[in-house]
Formats: C-alpha cells, structure tokens, sequence
C-alpha cells in the first residue's frame, strides 16, 4: 500500500511528471536490434501486472510509424497513426547512436525518449516535472524509506509494519543499519507530513 507518505505527493497546479505518460525510449530500441527497416513490434505499459497501454512500432529507413488507440477525459478512442522521423550522430568510440525528432509542431529536439498523450512528444512540450523535482522534503525521505523497503523485501509504504526477516545472504550489520536508516527517514517523514497537515499542534489554550 502507498498513499500518504509513500513518496507519491500531488500538488494543487503541480505538473505532471515523466511517470504519469508513457514512454518510448529509443535506447532501449537499438540495445534490442528492432530498428532495422522493415521490423514491426509491439510496446505495453504495464501497471500491477495489467496492460494499461500499447503502441504498435514499424520501422523504416529514416522514421517509425507509430500506431496506438488513446482516450481524452472518458470520451471516445481514437487511433493515432504518423511518424516520428529519426537522426543518427556518430559516437565517440565508434558507431552511431539513434535521436528521436519532436513530432510536435515547431519543435523537432532531438531526445532519446518521448511521452505519450494524444501524440508522443518530448518532456518539455508535454511540460513534464521529473518526479523528484516535485517532492517536498518528506516525500523524499518517504522514497527513500521505501527503496530500504524494497531492499530488505519489504511491502513498500511507510505506513505499512516492517517485514522483520534478514534477507538471505545480507550481513547482520548491513540488516542492522538499515534498519536504522529506514526509522529515521519513516521519522524525518512522518514529522514532515504533520507539519505540513497541523497535526498533533497543541491547542491555544484562552486566558481563564
């Protein structure tokens, strides 16, 4: 369980980050040997093991066509259907390392990945925040209480109660020192959350 604390904080006005889009990394394409011409594949986003998203891929000599179906604010689905051309720069070290061009109008940067909405764009025509540039103090020490979380096996959520069991194969030290790592950023968190909320201040007592 996360919720309040777990790292995952909404701002009124806030941006939306990179992890609320979809995203295609032109990277992780060419590591994967899928941007020779004529090769056609199939990207999901997935969410607790369920596909919540997918985007059909083929691609050519210079571009991808990208093929998907989205949805805007409950109404009908509408598939998309363009390409996104592409531009190749030599490497340092030898080879060539593939760039997305911005499909947005009068944009075209040059990025290695793009989000997606009613079209895929880079980060900064979507006016997306990295996650960690909209944290506040103790969302940060919430995210890093839950990545010990997840190191020690842990259900992530500071809320949650501690699994208790050492880790097969971890030291006791470590064990040890993490877990005193994991209560002062839980404290530091908890102390901020209620802060932040007014809770647990002491009432203005009147004059008797």
């Amino acid at each position: 369980m996360g919720g309040l604390g777990s790292g995952r904080r909404w701002h009124y006005g806030a941006k939306d980050t990179t992890e609320d889009f979809m995203p295609i990394d032109i990277r992780r394409w060419q590591r994967e040997g899928v941007l020779t011409p004529g090769t056609a594949f199939t990207c999901h986003r997935t969410c607790d093991g369920k596909t919540i998203g997918s985007i059909r891929v083929r691609a050519e000599s210079d571009r991808v066509i990208l093929v998907y179906r989205h949805q805007r604010g409950g109404g009908e689905w509408k598939e998309q259907s363009y390409p996104v051309y592409l531009e190749w720069t030599s490497c340092n070290f030898g080879g060539q390392r593939p760039w997305f061009l911005c499909p947005a109008h009068g944009c075209g940067k040059r990025v290695a990945i793009l989000y997606g909405g009613s079209i895929f764009t880079c980060r900064h025509c979507h006016q997306l925040a990295y996650p960690s540039q909209r944290e506040v103090d103790y969302d940060r020490a919430a995210r890093r209480a839950d990545k010990i979380r997840e190191r020690l096996g842990w259900e992530q959520g500071i809320f949650n109660p501690k699994g208790g069991k050492k880790p097969k194969g971890m030291h006791w030290r470590t064990f040890e020192r993490l877990n005193v790592e994991h209560d002062d950023f839980v404290s530091e968190s908890l102390s901020g959350i209620a802060n932040e909320f007014g809770w647990f201040k002491k009432p203005i007592l009147g004059d008797d």
